[in-house]
């Protein structure tokens, strides 16, 4: 499955909160609770992250297979 880990740690380390990204960045609160509880969001928003964030997909999403 997606899991949006490497984002959190990128938000920290650039300084940036979820209230910047809905607020500034106008990442909707709908969009920043589904990448919290790593479910799927378009790659229309994963983009913007990139962009908005200045870094790369990996710092964003990995892959990690399920525990089934």
């Amino acid at each position: 499955m997606i899991v949006y880990t490497p984002l959190w740690e990128t938000m920290r380390r650039k300084g940036i909160t979820t209230y910047t990204l809905r607020e500034k960045y106008r990442i909707s609160g709908s969009t920043v609770q589904r990448l919290k509880r790593n479910e799927s969001v378009s790659t229309n928003t994963l983009s913007d992250l990139c962009r908005l964030l200045d870094c790369r997909l990996e710092e964003i999403a990995c892959y990690e297979p399920d525990e089934d």
